[in-house]
């Protein structure tokens, strides 16, 4: 991709998304069709079928739902060695989780997946796109990621290092856009992995350290982050951050409701700023806001989306405005995983993420949705 043209690079990194979204029917067909080529040189594949698989309906036949505990002992025999277990080609890197719903997980990376992962960028790509604003590019974003390597862990007679998605994903994967971020992976790496209030007030001071003399135009990653960072500049430094920059766009994940209920908290920090929300999780960047309707889009020309509703189980495109279900995605490492989030939809082609799947969680939602006066409303 030549990232010196960024009007070339916006064309080929949204069109294909614009495409996806018109015919999303068709185009999630063929990302089976792609993913089974690879799942059958695997050997959770072969055990399968995967290359006897033709349809929607036989994929639903041979392979089943599964949960990460379904697929951990794969996963530690893979770590241990047996790559072509469930991996078509070796792994760069080992993913955990931040453990928010109970114990982390540990999730392969590859070079195929990172390369996918550069669809997080969707999100400012389009605004820049539908603003002309390509004057974005020349600032920088700032890094707020969190290690890329974070430690090792035994998996029989080898240790492997592991960090958090993020992190690896803006070290191997940032030269692929216009977007410079500072301070860079390494030199957040370079603190170490630890989690305590401490270890995040090195990085927080190192990264206004690094960027308190540039052009901040833009802050992605992990919206609680954010603001913690932003309370670290007042208690620290007197300054919030739109008191040192103006950034024009904030692309954030990780949680529920950016839009809405933490968005009074993002513009009183960081001023009038475009928010833009990121659905991604460790295991893979599954959609983006792709305008001002305040839902994120799926990114159907990358992964292949079901949804497990009261009704049973039916594509993600194929739900009704209103209706709730728990996501079961397709990646090019984990086939028919159920993610454990419940997904609302509405009107086409938005969703939203609602939160964990636990029983309370449409009722957390309802609530939230009143006493910010959103109402369901786009």
């Amino acid at each position: 991709m030549d990232i010196s043209d960024p009007k070339a690079m916006l064309t080929a990194q949204l069109q294909p998304w614009h495409e996806a979204i018109a015919d999303p029917s068709n185009t999630q067909e063929g990302v089976l069709k792609r993913l089974l080529v690879d799942y059958a040189k695997t050997g959770y594949g072969e055990q399968h079928g995967a290359s006897q698989v033709s349809s929607i309906e036989d994929y639903r036949h041979a392979f089943p739902v599964a949960t990460y505990e379904d697929f951990m002992p794969l996963i530690q025999r893979l770590m241990a060695g047996e790559v072509d277990l469930l991996l078509a080609e070796e792994p760069i890197g080992w993913a955990i989780t931040r453990g928010t719903t109970g114990d982390s997980k540990f999730i392969p990376m590859t070079p195929t997946d990172l390369r996918l992962r550069i669809s997080a960028g969707r999100a400012m790509m389009n605004y820049v796109a539908n603003s002309g604003r390509y004057d974005l590019f020349a600032g920088v974003n700032l890094n707020l990621n969190f290690p890329s390597v974070v430690g090792t862990v035994s998996v029989g007679d080898q240790e492997v290092e592991y960090g958090y998605s993020s992190g690896i994903y803006t070290k191997y994967v940032s030269t692929r856009t216009p977007i410079n971020s500072i301070p860079t992976q390494d030199d957040i790496d370079a603190l170490g992995g630890g989690k305590t209030k401490k270890d995040w007030d090195a990085r927080f001071e190192l990264a206004y350290q690094k960027c308190k003399d540039e052009n901040v135009t833009l802050v992605g990653g992990v919206a609680p982050t954010a603001i913690r960072f932003a309370r670290y500049l007042r208690r620290t430094h007197k300054k919030y951050p739109k008191d040192l920059w103006q950034t024009q766009i904030m692309t954030l994940g990780s949680v529920p409701g950016i839009n809405t209920s933490l968005e009074p908290s993002l513009t009183s920090l960081y001023g009038p700023v475009v928010i833009r929300e990121i659905y991604g999780t460790t295991e893979g960047m599954f959609g983006q806001q792709r305008d001002e309707q305040r839902a994120w889009v799926p990114n159907y020309d990358i992964f292949f989306f079901e949804i497990e509703t009261r009704s049973g189980i039916k594509m993600l495109h194929e739900m009704q405005q209103g209706e709730i279900g728990s996501l079961v995605v397709s990646t090019p490492i984990l086939p028919r995983y159920k993610i454990g989030d419940l997904i609302r939809a509405m009107r086409p082609p938005y969703f939203r993420c609602i939160g964990r799947e636990r029983w309370w969680t449409p009722l957390e939602y309802a609530w939230g949705e009143l006493m910010s006066f959103n109402f369901d409303r786009l």
